[in-house]
């Protein structure tokens, strides 16, 4: 694919994949889970903690950094590996969720996506070819075309009109990708719950080559038996030998599925934010902080978890600091689920690499189902 930037299929199980993908920054067994960090920072946690829990990839949103601090700035001060001080591969999204999530302060047409900034309330023009330029100043090591994503349910009118459009960006922003620094772009499949239209952008991107396909415009609304769908029609249509990125997603079910359906990348707020809010993710389920059965409660989350947080602290401690919002129990809990969630994935590419993918999944979840029993 190019000298800095490929991807290597080591084993199978069924559609479930173990992978190896290289970038400039580093390798990324997958599948992989990425954190967050929206803004160059992940909300609550060091990034020690987030390399120590097993992430080797994170994302941040090109949209939030062109408008605080700027892409130019932070090229300036060397790129956002050096801005930031994560030193391993990056993924940026391109500010296409956003103009789903910030519809009330935007316009789209086919030249652009006109923004008024949430931030001072500017006017903002973010352009396929701006949106491929900003991700070169900041660095990354994979970018995201500029695609329009809409929420569902939506009419398909409105969902045809958004695949079209994002086809002809991904053709403006290959023509002006720069490949030089050993860097990746890739093409995202819309086309709401409508499967033909799914089929139609996949073949579409795949003829116009990416380094790798994501599957855009999920978890909008849906349920999670319409996005399963839509996975199982799109992954047959997207080539072997390019990495599968399912944007947005989700849930631990949500991740299990969709590896069993041939999906490699993964990214999601849902660790960093639901810790936040007092929900910790276990091998026995989420287990919900707030409530007052753990006030009394002097086991840890989990005895045997890699993660200090869930070994050293007691349930009442956690409790005690989720109710008194002290913001020492957001973190330590956002903690506790993305090595939740690095474990998980960690647990997936052992279990395809020894052809026991699905019997990993029952073990797992008769975990979830089991529960987090009160003490004796």
């Amino acid at each position: 694919m190019s000298d800095r930037f490929s991807f290597r299929l080591i084993a199978r199980d069924g559609a479930a994949r173990l992978g190896e993908i290289t970038t400039p920054h580093g390798r990324i067994t997958t599948p992989a889970f990425m954190p967050v960090g929206t803004q160059a920072a992940m909300k609550a946690v060091l990034w020690r903690d987030v390399r120590e829990s097993g992430a080797e990839i994170v994302l941040a949103n090109t949209y939030h950094l062109m408008l605080r601090p700027g892409a130019e700035r932070i090229a300036a001060l060397g790129g956002l590996h050096a801005f930031s001080g994560w030193t391993g591969p990056i993924l940026t999204d391109s500010g296409g969720f956003q103009v789903m999530s910030l519809a009330p302060l935007r316009s789209v047409d086919e030249k652009a996506v006109t923004f008024r900034s949430h931030i001072d309330g500017a006017t903002v023009v973010l352009t396929p070819e701006r949106a491929v330029e900003i991700q070169r100043l900041l660095g990354s090591d994979i970018a995201m075309q500029l695609d329009e994503c809409i929420a569902l349910p939506a009419s398909p009118e409105d969902i045809a009109r958004a695949m079209r459009l994002s086809l002809t960006w991904a053709e403006r922003c290959k023509a002006v990708f720069d490949g030089s620094r050993g860097g990746a772009l890739f093409g995202i499949v819309q086309g709401g719950d409508i499967d033909r239209l799914r089929i139609d952008s996949a073949r579409a991107l795949v003829g116009i080559g990416f380094h790798g396909y994501a599957i855009g415009g999920l978890a909008v609304g849906e349920p999670q038996a319409v996005m399963l769908r839509v996975i199982g029609e799109v992954v047959p249509h997207l080539p072997e030998d390019r990495p599968r990125y399912l944007m947005g997603v989700g849930t631990p079910d949500d991740l299990l599925e969709s590896v069993a359906r041939g999906i490699d990348m993964f990214d999601c707020v849902m660790p960093t934010r639901n810790g936040r809010h007092g929900m910790a993710f276990t091998r026995f389920g989420p287990i919900n902080l707030r409530n007052a059965r753990h006030g009394d409660d002097p086991r840890p989350l989990d005895e045997q978890s890699r993660c200090p947080a869930a070994r050293d602290f007691s349930r009442a401690y956690l409790h005690h600091l989720v109710r008194a919002n002290e913001t020492l129990g957001a973190m330590l809990l956002s903690m506790v689920n993305l090595y939740y969630y690095q474990d998980l994935m960690r647990g997936a590419r052992a279990a395809v690499a020894e052809r026991r993918f699905g019997d990993f999944c029952a073990e797992t979840r008769a975990g979830w189902a089991g529960g987090d029993l009160p003490p004796l």
